[in-house]
């Protein structure tokens, strides 16, 4: 037996087993299925954690799960992966009947490796620094359009505009391809993935798999979207193959990250066939476009209710980066308490509360056996809120992440891990920061903020689909005065 976190050895207490350990109260048959809702499984999980402490047990049907709370378990657990944890069988199961996410997301093992290796390379800081141009005109090309409803006074949709932004920047950098759903291109990608991906969560914790069975509307919808994303990724992966016949150095020296992972499968031995090259792409897809959408909403939301952060936020991008149009990674890489924005809204707000895992093989998190096959809950939320871990927790306050005058920073980067852990630390996470900043950045210097909110006007709840993104919010700009004078 090998060891997650503490393994008891001689002369120390005896392994604890998760049934010992006091949690919620399941149902015959259920669990706690029925204990918890879909669309906020991750904020029921938080809310057993205060009252259950950082290990219990919850039973998803008759299935036992090892909810784990505390930082430093999650930290060893993650650091743990992919040799003696995996992402669960059953999530596995499931992307397999949705046409698949063979690529990085669902890879394990020797299989992972070989496709990380790949991956890493195009998400590189030196790779993302050279495609930085075309993250500006993309970015551009967003101002333009919301240029159009901030002098009509037109509400934005700000979670269709964001992934539109977020599908422009992940095609264009790893597939070559200028997608322009921000100007009304063909938007088959975004309106498919927002079927797929709350599908893929919502299933892996059915009770029962109803539909490999019947069929209902919504998975003959889901089925039909499925297909249409595989046509889109076929076509993406035909036009890199056909520029690459018609300019055989490309293999060599490939301009994207789609021609380099089909160079790679191209390779004798190289362990990365075409099936990898298309999971990889939908992967990319599904990865690169909720996650970064979702926590520039956050962001936007959080600034507009904390008005000297914004300030503070909108003065530092006056100085460095006043015109987006004139955007460089120095002006980028000088937003410092911008980045401190950033990190606080992933503190409060990250898009993944939480990471469900299986256990390879026998281990132990603290001093709790846990039996191979034996699913494990992360919680990725719990002492970042804390306030034993974070003075003040619940309060929205960046400057806990910048250096004091003695240059200590109070917040503990350890607690929160926005972008997991480990060896399997999310390959886009630079990228991610930077598409961010960008937009963020872009808001601030041109617009007044007048609005960010829900239809109702009431605080914006937390929405569980495959990652977690608020409700549906209303962005309302106003150009800032000094544009009119000054172009």
């Amino acid at each position: 037996m090998t060891t997650s976190a503490t393994l008891s050895t001689g002369g120390q207490p005896p392994l604890r087993r998760i049934s010992s350990l006091r949690g919620p109260h399941p149902w015959p048959l259920v669990g706690n299925l029925l204990q918890v809702k879909p669309l906020r499984v991750h904020r029921d999980i938080e809310r057993w954690c205060l009252r259950y402490g950082t290990f219990f047990p919850v039973y998803f049907g008759r299935t036992q799960v090892l909810v784990v709370a505390d930082h430093e378990a999650v930290a060893a657990i993650l650091r743990d992966r992919p040799d003696g944890f995996r992402r669960p069988s059953v999530t596995a199961r499931v992307s397999e009947e949705m046409g698949g996410l063979p690529g990085l997301f669902m890879a394990e093992g020797g299989e992972w490796r070989n496709q990380r290796r790949m991956v890493m390379q195009g998400f590189a800081p030196h790779a993302i620094k050279a495609y930085f141009p075309a993250l500006v005109k993309v970015a551009l090309r967003l101002q333009r359009r919301w240029d159009g409803a901030a002098q009509a006074g037109r509400d934005i949709d700000l979670a269709a505009d964001l992934k539109r932004y977020t599908v422009d920047i992940i095609a264009g950098l790893a597939f070559g391809t200028d997608v322009n759903t921000i100007d009304g291109g063909e938007d088959t990608i975004q309106r498919h993935l927002d079927d797929i991906l709350p599908a893929i969560a919502r299933r892996s914790i059915a009770l029962f798999p109803y539909w490999r069975y019947v069929k209902l509307p919504q998975d003959r919808r889901l089925d039909r979207s499925v297909a249409a994303l595989a046509d889109a990724v076929d076509q993406l992966i035909g036009q890199a193959r056909a520029r690459m016949a018609a300019d055989p150095a490309r293999a060599a020296h490939p301009a994207n990250l789609l021609e380099a992972m089909i160079a790679a499968a191209d390779q004798p031995g190289s362990g990365v066939d075409d099936r990898a090259v298309a999971g990889n792409v939908s992967t990319m897809l599904l990865a690169g476009e909720d996650t970064t959408a979702n926590t520039i909403a956050w962001l936007l939301y959080l600034l507009q209710r904390h008005p000297h952060a914004m300030q503070a936020a909108r003065d530092e991008v006056l100085r460095h980066a006043p015109d987006a149009a004139a955007f460089s990674i120095e002006q980028m890489d000088a937003l410092e308490y911008l980045d401190a924005c950033i990190q606080e809204a992933m503190r409060l707000k990250p898009v993944a509360p939480f990471i469900p895992l299986e256990a390879l093989r026998d281990t132990a998190v603290a001093d709790i056996e846990v039996k191979t096959g034996a699913l494990v809950w992360c919680v990725l939320r719990h002492h970042s809120v804390a306030d034993s871990h974070f003075p003040r927790a619940a309060e929205f306050d960046p400057q806990r992440w910048l250096p004091d005058a003695q240059g200590a920073i109070a917040a503990d980067k350890k607690v929160g891990v926005p972008f997991g852990a480990g060896p399997r630390t999310c390959p886009g996470r630079y990228l991610a920061l930077l598409e961010i900043k960008i937009a963020v950045a872009m808001v601030l210097a041109r617009y007044d903020i007048a609005a960010v909110q829900t239809a109702s006007g009431a605080e914006a709840e937390e929405v569980m689909g495959f990652v977690m993104s608020p409700e549906s919010l209303a962005l309302r700009l106003r150009r800032r005065r000094w544009l009119f004078q000054h172009g």
